[in-house]
């Protein structure tokens, strides 16, 4: 069965690696490639591209991400990190590496190291928010985001970790709004995960999964995509939201209750027969 790509489910990170290839440049000012002289990353430089040439320190590292190997990437950014203790980067990588362990004290470390390096380097912002948000500190993660934002208003994934730091601080309004303009930026940001080449992670965990839902379909509604809205109003459905019967008072779905697939999902049952 294909999966909806904005299936919610408990406590998972989305992190897009993506390795460069031969020709692609380093990332902005901040990457220093030089080539690996780590045993482990020689071997798999020679086994990944033995007729181009080796792999830098930092793809070797990626490569263990990618791989989920992530004792072994955080082993080689942080070898990159103490050589380049002003890399916000290779300290935000590492940063990841160790979220991906579940080492959150440690995973904010570097991320706020990285902050300080660099404050416009939206990426660690970013990711200190995940941190908050994981630990259900959600006014922290929201001002963490803000704060993202601040530096790149161009990134739909902020906006929609803002979004969802909003719903599980109760701020419905404020998260529809930060999902609205997600889609604005991307009409389709949530059919794809973005990539920052492994720097940037998305936390698409949340609670009332039917509220949740719902107040997705009102975005997409509004956003005036009536077919995503009417998905997400089925999900909502299907989780019990008890205030299903809002939409049809809500001017947001004013188009979408014309579509004869939304009048039959919000159709009452009707009453069942008394069999003699």
């Amino acid at each position: 069965m294909k999966q909806d790509p904005m299936a919610v489910s408990v406590s998972i990170l989305f992190l897009a690696i993506a390795l460069p290839s031969v020709s692609q440049t380093t990332e902005d000012t901040h990457r220093q490639a030089f080539a690996p002289t780590m045993q482990a990353a020689s071997q798999v430089s020679t086994a990944v591209a033995p007729a181009e040439r080796q792999l830098t320190a930092e793809e070797v590292g990626d490569l263990f991400m990618a791989r989920k190997e992530y004792r072994s990437a955080a082993e080689a950014y942080k070898q990159l990190s103490d050589l380049h203790p002003r890399n916000a980067v290779y300290l935000n990588k590492l940063g990841i590496a160790f979220h991906q362990q579940a080492a959150l004290g440690l995973a904010l470390k570097y991320y706020e190291r990285s902050a300080r390096v660099d404050p416009k380097y939206a990426d660690a912002q970013n990711n200190i928010g995940t941190i908050w948000y994981q630990r259900k500190k959600y006014g922290k993660a929201i001002k963490a985001y803000q704060k993202a934002l601040k530096v790149r208003e161009d990134m739909p994934v902020l906006y929609s970790n803002l979004g969802y730091a909003y719903f599980e601080d109760k701020k419905y309004e404020e998260s529809i709004a930060a999902f609205r303009t997600a889609l604005a930026k991307d009409p389709q940001f949530f059919e794809h995960n973005a990539s920052r080449n492994g720097s940037l992670l998305q936390d698409r965990s949340v609670s009332d999964r039917g509220r949740f839902y719902y107040l997705l379909a009102k975005s997409f509604a509004e956003a005036g995509n009536t077919e995503r809205s009417i998905l997400y109003l089925r999900k909502a459905k299907d989780e019990g939201y008890a205030a299903l019967a809002d939409v049809n008072k809500d001017p947001a779905f004013s188009v979408v209750l014309k579509d004869p697939a939304a009048q039959e999902l919000l159709a009452p049952k009707p009453a069942e027969t008394s069999q003699p």
